[in-house]
């Protein structure tokens, strides 16, 4: 059996902190009194990231990378922001890179539409007892 070690930091409810100490340390990063400046500047930087992310979606109007509605916009941004670039190889890149994704993002919605017509074309002539093989059923 092996044995973990915790922080040794109590909290104020009595109870200890169950992050994994630091190295050759008895606390975690967040609670050690000699690293307390260096844990306020790490907190302070995941905030200001956070409010960035919040900022930088509302600006751009980016719903988010989990549809395709969004991968879509993503694309329109970056390709509006390539175009702008100085002529030279990284525009090129950037703009190689971007329609490589978009056509991609295009087959995967073309699949899509052919699969949502199949599946309406299967639900439709489906008899009554839902078989997958309908000859098979009537044996």
């Amino acid at each position: 059996m092996v044995a973990s070690r915790t922080c040794e930091f109590v909290m104020a409810d009595g109870s200890r902190c169950r992050a994994g100490p630091q190295r050759d340390r008895p606390y975690c990063f967040a609670h050690d009194p000699e690293r307390t400046a260096e844990a306020a500047e790490a907190r302070r930087l995941g905030g200001l990231r956070r409010r960035k992310e919040g900022t930088i979606a509302v600006a751009y109007d980016l719903p988010g990378l989990d549809t395709v509605a969004g991968i879509r916009r993503l694309l329109q941004i970056v390709s509006t922001d390539g175009l702008a670039m100085d002529n030279g190889v990284p525009r090129l890149r950037a703009l190689i890179s971007t329609a490589v994704a978009a056509t991609n993002l295009l087959k995967v919605g073309e699949f899509e539409e052919r699969l949502a017509t199949l599946e309406a074309a299967v639900g439709q002539t489906r008899s009554n007892d839902d078989a997958a093989f309908p000859e098979e059923a009537s044996r």
